[in-house]
């Protein structure tokens, strides 16, 4: 079963042309395919690889055994409402994170040290479930090859609102223009937005694309950007920040 996705109006960043995307209705091996998810932090070329996406038998939440258990395609917002309605701690950085589960705990999405593996137990992939302490992960990276298809998290009660409050307030001086997020990992002692901002980049244009006035290391779209534009700006901070500060920006978004 395929879908038609144009991705200039899925994507968050709204770059992208139109694309059949397999919708993955079982747990199987997939690997001839690029997983997209809700593509809240994707830069998706013209002519990509073959893609696909988890069809909403991926999207669940329930508890059992003591463990929160939650399908991969389940965004952040509803697992977050849950976790309130349910007095569920934990999730409360969740606040304004967009994307699904599955992606998510991928790239091990957080906000500065609070992260989606802090709290996770195990992963299910197509080989069966994963305990935490048998997965490589470290900040916004893992070294999940496969599929995520469900999450476990290890139940505790006590929604802190306080908690939330503070996130929300920290992702308030983010951007409201379509990007990816991040664009850039802060590397050791720097954060990445910094480091735009002292090579001139912080609010750098290229044709629609652009450095984000409000924070530097947001991708921000400004009406009908491009993806080789993008990757021009991408290169352009990547040269400008190695050469003045001799560091290497890796990437936070991921390019397809």
């Amino acid at each position: 079963m395929y879908k038609t996705i144009d991705f200039k109006k899925y994507s968050s960043i709204q770059i992208g042309g139109v694309h059949k995307v397999k919708s993955i209705e079982t747990i199987d091996d997939y690997s001839d395919y690029k997983i997209i998810g809700k593509a809240n932090n994707l830069l998706i070329s013209n002519n990509p690889p073959a893609l696909a996406i988890l069809s909403e038998e991926f999207d669940y939440i329930k508890q059992e055994n003591n463990k929160l258990i939650v399908g991969a395609v389940t965004s952040s917002v509803k697992l977050l409402s849950y976790c309130k309605k349910h007095n569920i701690a934990n999730m409360e950085f969740l606040t304004k994170l967009p994307g699904n589960i599955g992606g998510l705990t991928k790239m091990n999405a957080g906000l500065k040290n609070w992260e989606i593996f802090n709290y996770i137990y195990s992963i299910t992939t197509k080989d069966g479930v994963i305990l935490k302490n048998n997965i490589d992960y470290g900040y916004r990276e893992t070294k999940i090859d496969d599929i995520i298809f469900e999450v476990s998290f290890d139940l505790e009660f006590g929604y802190n609102k306080t908690q939330q409050k503070k996130f929300l307030d920290m992702r308030n001086n983010q951007p409201k223009q379509p990007s990816a997020g991040s664009c850039f990992k802060n590397p050791n002692n720097y954060s990445a937005g910094f480091l735009i901002e002292q090579v001139g980049l912080k609010g750098y244009r290229i044709g629609d694309i652009s450095f984000s006035s409000i924070h530097a290391n947001f991708l921000v779209n400004l009406g009908d950007a491009t993806f080789e534009d993008a990757i021009t700006l991408i290169n352009l901070a990547k040269n400008k920040v190695k050469k003045r500060f001799d560091i290497s920006l890796e990437l936070e978004i991921q390019i397809i």
